[in-house]
């Protein structure tokens, strides 16, 4: 087993012919690290997170895979009322065999993933019930009890309150350190990437990305030239600890 969880190389993809989503795209994903992908919308980064995840084919590269996954969607709906211990299960549905099921590891594992998120007391409430927060607390259990080691999350702070936002990010940076899970995640927000992500991709173009490490490929001009909106970096101290954080500069809204 090697250090990397997957390895693309020269990858391309496009939806029309002769219309290219990316192009000549190359990036490694180590076992164990968060990797974030950062883009305008309409650049390719659902496109990106498809490719990995095998939902498309490269039309051209190569993409190499070396690790067992589980796709984290934006905030999943469920139109029957599944109960939060009955979601959570059907993590296991790689693990049961055809005609079977679920058996007495498959209810641990996720009485397991349950708790390891501090959701077991709401094991029995219906899944449609909870707050966006508390359902993508339990899709991630999902993904923990299916046993992968690597999650792939299609922006999971996306719709959710600045509480919840800090949760999420809290439990992405503490899986992969904790846990040794390795975490793909897509954001629109440069501040959550330049706080958990050990790597990051920005999309700036069909053909044009930057990859590497985060606090390296972070800079204001590059956010800038992504986003098309002048980025400051700010540093400042909070509880004795220094920090930083970007600030988007919006002329003509600031306040004097």
């Amino acid at each position: 087993m090697t250090d990397t969880a997957f390895m693309f190389d020269n990858l391309g993809f496009g939806y029309r012919s002769g219309q290219w989503v990316l192009r000549g795209y190359r990036g490694k994903v180590k076992r164990g690290e968060v990797f974030a992908i950062l883009g305008p919308n309409g650049r390719g980064k659902t496109t990106l997170l498809k490719l990995l995840i095998g939902a498309l084919n490269p039309q051209e590269g190569t993409l190499r895979k070396e690790t067992q996954l589980a796709f984290v969607p934006q905030l999943f709906q469920c139109s029957f009322p599944y109960t939060v211990f009955d979601m959570v299960l059907m993590g296991r549905a790689n693990r049961v065999r055809w005609f079977s099921t679920p058996g007495a590891k498959d209810e641990q594992s996720t009485l397991n993933a349950l708790e390891r998120l501090d959701l077991l007391d709401l094991a029995e409430r219906p899944f449609d019930e909870l707050s966006g927060g508390q359902r993508q607390l339990v899709i991630f259990a999902r993904a923990l009890a299916s046993g992968a080691d690597t999650l792939i999350l299609d922006e999971p702070t996306a719709a959710l309150d600045m509480k919840n936002q800090g949760v999420i990010l809290r439990w992405i940076r503490q899986l992969s350190r904790e846990d040794g899970l390795t975490v793909i995640f897509t954001t629109h927000n440069p501040q959550h990437a330049h706080l958990v992500a050990d790597t990051s991709m920005l999309m700036l173009g069909e053909h044009d990305f930057l990859c590497g490490s985060t606090d390296e490929v972070m800079t204001e001009e590059a956010l800038h030239a992504l986003y098309g909106v002048e980025m400051k970096r700010l540093r400042f101290e909070y509880g004795g600890m220094g920090m930083e954080t970007f600030l988007p500069m919006y002329p003509g809204l600031c306040q004097a």
